[in-house]
């Protein structure tokens, strides 16, 4: 059961790795909110450009209030789904400093977690070198990856709906939420 034993709501932080409006990595992320089963919810983590640039000598209490939020919506949280664009071959800048924030805690230690590379096919690698990024730094922070729910599913503006959701890729997510709910 997806939902967890005794009808428990399984919480899932979608993270999107871009600050770009309009981008196809959130609409990736919103379309899983939009589209997941009775007993799971979900929260859209939406402070990646707010972030400070990761300072290990910041790592301490009082944490800036930004990073507190990450931390304790990561924590919260029974999985997390990602969802990042790829820049120059690896993971883009902001999204990489988010991951080190999270580095300096255990809130990512054996949490189900997956990501979602919607890179363009016309990429010049097609997005392996941030899905190849996403395991490395995931491993370091003792993340449980769940493999079946790590896809590639590469998409262009032009899935994007009117209404900012995805068209036609509902069961490729549908399958990354069940794998997270098993795991």
């Amino acid at each position: 059961m997806v939902g967890g034993a005794k009808g428990r709501r399984m919480r899932i932080v979608l993270i999107s790795g871009s600050t770009r409006s309009g981008s196809t990595n959130t609409a990736t992320l919103r379309t899983v909110a939009a589209s997941v089963p009775d007993g799971v919810v979900t929260e859209l983590y939406d402070g990646l450009a707010d972030l400070p640039a990761f300072n290990p000598d910041d790592d301490q209490e009082p944490l800036p209030a930004t990073v507190a939020a990450l931390r304790n919506s990561v924590a919260a949280a029974d999985a997390v789904l990602f969802c990042t664009p790829e820049y120059a071959g690896t993971l883009p800048g902001s999204f990489k400093n988010l991951l080190d924030w999270l580095v300096g805690s255990i809130v990512m230690s054996d949490k189900p977690t997956g990501w979602i590379n919607v890179a363009s096919v016309a990429a010049p690698n097609g997005g392996s070198g941030a899905h190849d990024a996403m395991r490395t730094v995931l491993g370091y922070i003792q993340a449980k990856i769940v493999d079946d729910a790590c896809i590639r599913m590469p998409l262009s503006r032009n899935d994007v709906g009117a209404d900012g959701l995805l068209v036609g890729y509902s069961d490729q997510l549908e399958a990354v939420v069940a794998a997270l709910g098993r795991a």
